[in-house]
This record gives structure tokens, sequence and C-alpha cells, in this order.
């Protein structure tokens, strides 16, 4: 059984290419973090950043140490692939163990594809006091259509494939690559079998 994930995994890779090199990623991250820096260094609040697990945890330990101005750290986890008699009803596994009320929340994402899950997160934080919410996201997909969210800050605008790496994943695989890879559809329709 182990073989056959170790093969499937590396199947999706070889059909692979690759769209952003850990170089770009890399620069992308100062990026933000350079953008975040210049509007809070001066601030007297102590922002709270909202990592959204499972895919945003190696933008956001990446980014973390690169920001200069005191903050609080906390994470959630919101899904919307739960069964499918729930429809698109997005599920808050995790919700902030910090209180939001009054107070500028930082939410750090991997990915801004459709928007859906992150407007209801910007809106579920607003809706619990959220002073401002910042959307700051490693990349945003350009899908050729509007958006229910904006994003405040984003690392790299991506073409509209299948992307794995940087905490992005495919059926679990590849979220450790330290470049951006865009997956060959029939690789992906392969892998589903």
């Amino acid at each position: 059984m182990q073989e056959f994930h170790h093969q499937r995994a590396r199947a999706l890779l070889d059909s692979a290419e690759e769209i952003f090199t850990a170089q770009q990623v890399q620069d992308a991250v100062r990026h933000v973090a350079d953008a975040l820096n210049a509007r809070y260094a001066t601030q007297e609040e102590f922002p709270l950043v909202l990592g959204v697990m499972g895919g945003a945890v190696v933008f956001t330990g990446n980014l973390l140490p690169q920001l200069t101005f005191p903050l609080e750290f906390d994470y959630i986890h919101v899904s919307r692939y739960g069964d499918e008699d729930r429809g698109g009803e997005v599920v808050w596994k995790v919700v902030p163990r910090s209180n939001v009320a009054g107070r500028t929340v930082i939410v750090v994402d991997d990915i801004l594809d459709e928007g859906e899950t992150l407007a209801h997160v910007k809106q579920r934080l607003l809706d619990m006091g959220a002073r401002e919410v910042v959307i700051a996201v490693f990349a945003d997909k350009a899908i050729g259509k509007a958006k229910p969210v904006k994003p405040d800050l984003v690392g790299l605008v991506i073409p509209n494939r299948f992307v794995v790496g940087y905490g992005m994943d495919a059926y679990g695989y590849w979220r450790n690559l330290p470049g951006l890879w865009a997956i060959d559809n029939a690789a992906l329709s392969s892998n589903q079998a």
C-alpha cells in the first residue's frame, strides 16, 4: 500500500510543470512581509494573525519570522469539504481562541481560489467584532471571474491551473515543495482511480 501511494505521488509530479521557483516563492513572501511591516510597524496595537490550517502552515511559518511588529498568533481551521448532504456549508473545525472584538485581524491563507471560504471567514470575524480584517494570501488564482472577497495582500498571482507546493497539495501530496508546480489534468484524472 505504501508503494502504491509513493508511485501515485511521483506520477503527479512527473507530469507537472514548475511555474514558480523556490526563489520566486521566497521573494513573494518577502513582498507580503514588507507590506505588512510598512503597515503595522508604527501601530500601537498588536494585530492578531490567524493562519488558516492546513494549507497556510508553510506560508505562515515563513512569514511570521519576517514580521517586525508585535503580534499575537493563533490559527483557525475551516473546511468546505464536508459530507455531500451539507453542500457548500463552511464548517469551522477550530475557531479563534483569542478575542477578536475590536482588533485588527490578519488572516493568512495559502490560496484564494473561488473565494467563498475566505469571504465567509472574513464575515464571521467581523460578526465576532473584529475592527478590521486584512486578508493576506500567498497565491491568488486568476480564475477569470469576480470573487466574493478581495485580498489585501498577495504574494503571487497564479494561472488557473491545479498547483502543488508551498502548502498546497494534490490528494495530500507535495505540500512540502519549495516552489509551485502545475499538475497536468490527465495526471489528476488518472490519480482519482
